[in-house]
């Protein structure tokens, strides 16, 4: 059974991004960071090659539309899977003609996120959402685990993953990593 898991990395004061979509620092990537780290820093390799795994291990992509285009829909493919977009507007051209792999879900995100695990078969959907896309899919009940990647910076400004929430949502923690760069925390929704 495919599992949707929302994989974010987060300043210790909640943002997801500046308020010019960046992701913090002087390079417009700190929060980032973390996950270039290689095998020089020593003990965070480990479980840095497991998140890529787990990246790699995924059998499609969500994305929120505006990630989706800011990312420029990563070429057209995430690393060869397929990717969903729920919105109500239609695709870019872009989108439309020159990404195959691309998909644009006009009827609901519980549409959107049945198509995803439908392509994913038995691997996990990788969600790659902005706060209204995480939003729409914790209130329609369709993402099933939320990993945070917490970073020892604080932002002070920009673009909040939680602000919005349609009712108190609890959490089982699965796995708590910390390393150096920061610490990362899987969560599980309680039904």
């Amino acid at each position: 059974m495919s599992t949707s898991v929302l994989d974010m990395s987060m300043s210790l004061d909640g943002y997801v991004a500046d308020p010019n979509d960046y992701l913090g620092g002087d390079d417009g990537e700190r929060l980032h960071k973390w996950a270039d780290a290689g095998p020089q820093t020593g003990p965070s390799s480990g479980p840095i090659q497991q998140f890529q795994g787990e990246w790699k291990a995924a059998g499609a992509v969500l994305a929120g539309r505006r990630t989706a285009e800011l990312m420029d829909h990563w070429g057209g493919d995430h690393d060869g899977l397929p990717i969903f977009v729920p919105s109500h507007r239609p695709p870019s051209p872009a989108a439309r003609w020159g990404h195959p792999l691309v998909t644009y879900v006009n009827d609901g995100i519980e549409s959107a996120m049945a198509q995803a695990k439908a392509a994913a078969g038995d691997r996990d959907v990788q969600v790659r959402g902005g706060a209204y896309t995480v939003q729409q899919a914790l209130e329609a009940g369709v993402l099933d685990e939320v990993q945070i990647h917490h970073i020892p910076v604080l932002l002070g400004a920009g673009r909040r993953l939680f602000d919005v929430l349609p009712s108190e949502i609890e959490l089982e923690i699965v796995q708590v990593i910390d390393t150096p760069e920061a610490t990362h925390i899987r969560y599980r929704i309680r039904r």
